[in-house]
C-alpha cells in the first residue's frame, strides 16, 4: 500500500498565468503547457519560495493523495479535484506509543492550513469565463485607443489602452484579467510569456454596449511588455490570451458596499468596479469608497475623472507620497485618520474589501484594519479571515 503524501497542485480557475511561480521557483517544479502551470510531483521540496510572490493565492493549494496527480492529470484541470478517500498505511510497524497519531489526518491538517486562505469570489458574482484563448490559441484584438493618463512631465507614463475584439468572442468580468504577447523571441529563441493586465472598463465595455476592453499600463523601464504596449499605435493587432481569474470578482448585489484600497495601476479594477457601479446603480448612496495612493496628482491614473465622480456614489480618498513641502502621506495613514468611517464599513456585513497594487502596501494595510477592528472590539485576522471564507475580501498585489 502507498504511504499517503501530500501534493502541491495549483488552482487553474484562480492563476492568472503569469508565470511568477515558475520564474521564482528555485529546483524547476513548476511548469506550463498552452493551458495550464502545474507542480511536479518528483521535483517539488515544499521550500514555499513560490507561495509569496503569487498575487493570487492559486499557488497554495494541496492535496493528501496516495498516488500523486501527474504532469498529464494537471494539464487537463479545468477545475482543481475535491480532496478523496486516503487509504490508510498499515500499521503493524508502529512503534509503541504511537498508536493514537493519525498520519493521514496529520497529512490533511497539514494541507488545509495554507499561506493565507484560500480566495473565494462573491457569493453573487457572475460565473467567469477563464483561459478561453490560450498560449497555443491566443486572440486577435484591434488597438482603438492609446491615451497618457499622467502629466507629460511626470516621472510615470501610464496609459489608457482600448482594445476591440472584432466581434471575437471575449467575455470579461470587472477584476479579470487578460494576457499580452509582445512579439519576437527571447535569448533561447522561445516565444515571450504573456504578460498580465488587469482589465480596467466594465463587463459591457470601455463604451457601454460595445464590449471592448481597456487597460491600465504603466512604462517601465527595460519593461519588454510594458513599452511594446505603451507605443502601440491605433489600428496595431495583439495576441491576447485569459480571461483570468476567478476570485477578484464585483458582487452583484446592488446593496454590496465596496472598500477599495490600491495604489498605480492597481487602480485598474476598482476603475471598472466603479464605472459598472455607476452604471447598474446610479449614484446611490453609501455604495463605495477608495484609498488611492500615488506620488503625485501628476502621476495618479484618472485623476480628472475620479475628481468629477459625485461623493454619494464614491468616497474617495487621494493619497499623495511625494507632494513639496508636505510630510509623505500613504493610504494607510489616511484610513487611520478616516477610522471612524472604515469601521463603519467593518462593521457592515455588505462589505466587500478589494487591495490592489505593490506588494509592499499590505504590510501598512493589514496595520491599519488592526487598529481599526480593535477600536471596535474586533480582532482583525479573525474578522479577515471570516470575510474570506464569505467571499468579502480580495487581495491581489504583486
Amino acid at each position: 500500500m502507498n504511504k499517503p503524501l501530500k501534493q502541491h497542485l495549483i488552482d487553474p480557475e484562480i492563476c492568472i498565468r503569469c508565470y511568477t511561480c515558475e520564474m521564482t521557483c528555485p529546483v524547476g517544479a513548476i511548469e506550463h503547457d498552452d493551458n495550464n502551470v502545474v507542480v511536479n510531483a518528483d521535483a517539488c521540496n515544499f521550500c514555499m519560495d513560490c507561495i509569496p510572490v503569487c498575487p493570487t493565492g492559486s499557488i497554495d493549494e494541496w492535496r493528501v493523495v496516495n498516488t500523486p496527480y501527474t504532469l498529464e492529470e494537471q494539464y487537463e484541470f479545468d477545475e482543481l479535484p475535491e480532496q478523496g478517500e486516503v487509504d490508510q498505511p498499515d500499521a503493524s510497524g508502529t512503534e509503541a506509543g504511537d498508536a493514537e497519531v493519525d498520519p493521514v489526518a496529520a497529512l490533511l491538517a497539514e494541507a488545509h492550513k495554507g499561506a493565507g486562505g484560500k480566495a473565494k469570489a462573491p457569493a453573487t458574482a457572475s460565473k467567469p469565463a477563464i483561459n478561453l484563448h490560450n498560449l497555443g490559441h491566443p486572440v486577435e484584438a484591434v488597438v482603438q485607443g492609446n491615451y497618457r493618463l499622467t502629466a507629460e512631465d511626470s516621472d510615470a507614463d501610464v496609459r489608457h489602452i482600448i482594445l476591440d475584439f472584432q466581434g471575437k468572442p471575449f467575455p470579461v468580468l470587472e477584476g479579470q484579467s487578460l494576457g499580452i504577447i509582445a512579439p519576437g523571441t527571447d535569448a533561447d529563441g522561445n516565444a515571450h510569456l504573456p504578460r498580465l493586465y488587469s482589465v480596467s472598463s466594465p463587463r459591457d465595455g470601455e463604451r457601454p454596449g460595445y464590449h471592448n476592453v481597456s487597460l491600465t499600463v504603466k512604462r517601465e523601464e527595460g519593461g519588454l511588455c510594458s513599452n511594446y504596449v505603451c507605443d502601440l499605435e491605433i489600428g496595431a493587432k495583439v495576441n491576447i490570451t485569459g480571461p483570468f481569474g476567478a476570485t477578484f470578482l464585483l458582487p452583484s448585489d446592488p446593496d454590496a458596499r465596496l472598500l477599495m484600497i490600491c495604489t498605480g495601476t492597481g487602480s485598474a479594477p476598482m476603475r471598472s468596479f466603479t464605472m459598472a457601479r455607476q452604471r447598474t446603480v446610479g449614484t446611490k448612496p453609501g455604495g463605495m469608497m477608495m484609498f488611492f495612493g500615488a506620488r503625485t496628482p501628476d502621476s495618479l491614473p484618472y485623476f480628472g475623472p475620479l475628481k468629477k465622480m459625485p461623493d454619494e456614489l464614491l468616497h474617495k480618498h487621494l493619497v499623495f507620497s511625494r507632494m513639496p513641502g508636505a510630510e509623505k502621506e500613504y493610504v494607510q495613514d489616511r484610513m487611520r485618520a478616516e477610522e471612524d468611517a472604515v469601521a463603519e464599513y467593518l462593521k457592515d456585513p455588505k462589505t466587500h474589501i478589494y487591495i490592489c497594487g505593490l506588494k509592499g502596501m499590505e504590510e501598512g494595510v493589514e496595520k491599519a484594519f488592526t487598529n481599526i477592528a480593535e477600536s471596535i472590539g474586533e480582532q482583525w485576522l479573525n474578522l479577515r479571515d471570516a470575510m474570506r471564507e464569505d467571499g468579502r475580501y480580495h487581495v491581489e498585489t504583486y
